[in-house]
C-alpha cells in the first residue's frame, strides 16, 4: 500500500515522500490522518542522529538510524477496519500510534497517512470531543506520568525543571493534585502561560539563580524535583534541594551521559521516577484528565504547518524560537 510520509532520510534531513506500508491485516484499520503532533524532543533528537530506538543512544560504530519515519502520536478518521475488528466504525475519528511502514530503519511511525495501525493502537475518544486536544496524547500521557509518579500530598512542594511541554503537562498534573508547584524555565511566555494554566510560581533562570530561588520558597520542604530537560547537572542539584525521603523524576533523554552517584540518593533515602514510554492504563488516565480539564492541551499549540512543509516546520523547531511550543501537521 503506497501512503505519505514525513521521512528523515538522514541527519537534519526533512522530506515529505511517497513510502510503503504493509497491506492491511484483519486486526489492522486504515486511518486517513487528519493531524499530527511533532515531538519537538524526542522526533529532533532521531532526526540529529543521536538515538537510534526510545531509549537507546546512538554509539559510535551504530547504524545510522536512517531513513526513519518520524513521530509517534496523530489523530484521524477510521476508513475501514480489518474482519477481526467489531469496535470501530469507518467515519469515527481516533488518535492512534505505531503505524505500519515498510523499508525504514523502524518499522513504524505516525507523521504517515493512511496509516496501517493495529487495533491495540487506537484510542476512541469522548463523546463531543474537540479531537485535536487529544493529538499529543502520548506526549501528554509523559507529562502526567511525570506528575503522577511521586507518592507526595496535597500541598506539598514540587519544582519542575523545563518549561516545554512535557513540563506544562508536568505542572498541571501535579496542580490537579493540589501540590504547590514551581517551573523553572528560560522562555518568559511559556513561563507566563505555565503560570496562567495553573496558578504556578514560576522562576526564570536566565534572570535569577534558580536554585537558591527554589530554597528560599521550599526553606528545606521541597518533595519532588521534576527535571524534563535530561541534565544531570540539574539532577544533582535537585537533590540537593530535596527534603529526607524527597522524590527525583527523570524524564529528559540523557544520551550516553548519564552515570549519577547512587550514595547520593541513598544519603536522604531519596528515590527516583525514570519516566519513558505509554501504557494502556496512563493514556486512559490521560484522557480523562484532559476531558475534564484538568490536563489543557488546545493553549500550549502555537503553531500549524501544511504536512507537505513539514521541513519548513522542523526549521522553525530547530531555530530554537522561544514562541514554538506545539507544532500541528495538518494533512
Amino acid at each position: 500500500m503506497i501512503a505519505h510520509a514525513v521521512v528523515f532520510t538522514k541527519r537534519n534531513v526533512v522530506e515529505f515522500r511517497k513510502v510503503e506500508c504493509p497491506e492491511p491485516g484483519s486486526n489492522d484499520a486504515i486511518i486517513r490522518v487528519t493531524h499530527s503532533w511533532i515531538s519537538n524532543g524526542t522526533e529532533g533528537s532521531f532526526l540529529r542522529g543521536e538515538r537510534i530506538k526510545g531509549e537507546t543512544a546512538y554509539r559510535a560504530g551504530d547504524p545510522d538510524p536512517f531513513p526513519i519515519v518520524a513521530g509517534y502520536q496523530k489523530i484521524g478518521v477510521v476508513e475501514s477496519v480489518g474482519s477481526q475488528i467489531k469496535d470501530l466504525t469507518p467515519g469515527e475519528t481516533v488518535f492512534c500510534i505505531a503505524g505500519r511502514v515498510s523499508n525504514m530503519f523502524r518499522p513504524h511511525g505516525e507523521h504517515v497517512s493512511p496509516s496501517v495501525t493495529p487495533r491495540q493502537f487506537i484510542w476512541k475518544l469522548p463523546p463531543n470531543a474537540e479531537p485535536l486536544a487529544y493529538a499529543g496524547l502520548v506526549l501528554t500521557q509523559v507529562g502526567y506520568n511525570c506528575g503522577s509518579r511521586a507518592p507526595i500530598n496535597p500541598d506539598d512542594w514540587a519544582v519542575v525543571i523545563g518549561d516545554g511541554q512535557v513540563g506544562q503537562w508536568s505542572a498541571q498534573t501535579l496542580a490537579a493534585r493540589r501540590c504547590r508547584v514551581i517551573v523553572v524555565g528560560h522562555r518568559k511566555s511559556r513561563l507566563e502561560l505555565a503560570q496562567r494554566l495553573t496558578g504556578c510560581h514560576v522562576i526564570n533562570s536566565k534572570e535569577v539563580d534558580w536554585a537558591p530561588a527554589v530554597h528560599s520558597l521550599t526553606n528545606g520542604t521541597l518533595a519532588l524535583g521534576v527535571d524534563t530537560v535530561g541534565s544531570l547537572r540539574i539532577t544533582e542539584t535537585l537533590i540537593s534541594l530535596l527534603r529526607h525521603c524527597g522524590h527525583i523524576v527523570s524524564a529528559g533523554f540523557c544520551g550516553t551521559n548519564d552515570q549519577i552517584s547512587l550514595q547520593a540518593f541513598r544519603d536522604l533515602e531519596l528515590s527516583l521516577d525514570a519516566v519513558t514510554g505509554m501504557t494502556r492504563p496512563r493514556m486512559d488516565a490521560t484522557i480523562a484528565m484532559i476531558s475534564n480539564g484538568e490536563l489543557k492541551t488546545l493553549p500550549l499549540i502555537t503553531q500549524h504547518f501544511p504536512v507537505a512543509k513539514a521541513a519548513e516546520a522542523w526549521r522553525l523547531i530547530e531555530s530554537h524560537d522561544p514562541t514554538v511550543l506545539g507544532v500541528i501537521l495538518d494533512w
